[in-house]
């Protein structure tokens, strides 16, 4: 069997796959089999030609990196070398289970110790399968817990000045916008009370007791029996807001009231 590594790159950015191509081309032991400028046209390609190492960009229109490895499947996906431009959440995953990446932009140190490291592992996957993709695949599969923010930056003036989520006390709406109360002192939101409660608050600690008042759990003090099923929510400050009979089954899902 042929000792060259038959490789194809992935990736919707033409200078960075002419970055590739000029490294690739410099190593005797790589055959550049193709090009593909986003996911869909690269499942089709590593289906049929069955490349050695897939260099995939993870940020493509229509079908991104994750797509294509999914559509593939852990079995017969390739040795991959990821490429990404960010920092986030892609490349905590590929460090999580050990697979290669090249952040962008990369430089030619860089790229030759990555490329050293799936050169190794592509000439091995040829006989075993990668237990890391699986694992990835899986990972990939599973539904993943919404990420909910911990700061708010919010314009004042020239500044933008930093709020912790979980030290708001509660958020009422002020007609098109969200006002949120923190030791007493409040700040005006650019953000309907929806997007705030949908994109923003995570559930886990907010709870929406009224059509315009979301409330931290965290801060209700005790509750008090009104007329017509409302309950009177008083924090720990000593505010008092109403909870709606409409929201109150939202309120006691939250909380356990025993007698």
């Amino acid at each position: 069997m042929s000792e060259l590594i038959r490789t194809l790159l992935v990736d919707d950015d033409a200078l960075s796959r002419g970055r590739m191509r000029s490294l690739l081309e410099r190593e005797n032991d790589i055959e550049l089999i193709g090009e593909c400028v986003d996911g869909s046209e690269a499942i089709p390609r590593i289906r049929a030609e069955k490349p050695d190492l897939v260099f995939l960009d993870v940020q493509m229109p229509r079908v991104d990196g994750f797509g294509v490895v999914e559509a593939i499947g852990a079995e017969r996906m390739p040795v991959v070398i990821f490429a990404s431009a960010y920092v986030e959440f892609a490349l905590r995953a590929f460090e999580a289970f050990a697979l290669d990446y090249l952040l962008k932009p990369f430089d030619e140190e860089r790229f030759r110790v990555t490329l050293d490291r799936a050169r190794h592992a592509a000439l091995a996957r040829r006989s075993a399968a990668d237990p890391r993709m699986s694992a990835f695949v899986d990972f990939l599969q599973a539904p993943q817990k919404p990420q909910y923010p911990e700061l708010i930056a919010i314009k004042t003036g020239d500044q933008f000045r930093f709020v912790e989520v979980k030290d708001i006390d509660h958020i009422e709406a002020d007609g098109n916008y969200a006002r949120i109360h923190i030791d007493k002192s409040q700040r005006l939101l650019h953000k309907t009370l929806t997007e705030m409660e949908e994109r923003l608050l995570d559930p886990a600690r907010f709870v929406r007791i009224h059509r315009s008042t979301i409330v931290n759990l965290s801060r209700i003090a005790a509750v008090e029996p009104l007329f017509h099923g409302e309950l009177s929510v008083i924090l720990k400050d000593g505010t008092r807001l109403v909870c709606s009979r409409r929201y109150r089954p939202k309120l006691q899902e939250r909380v356990y009231f025993m007698s």
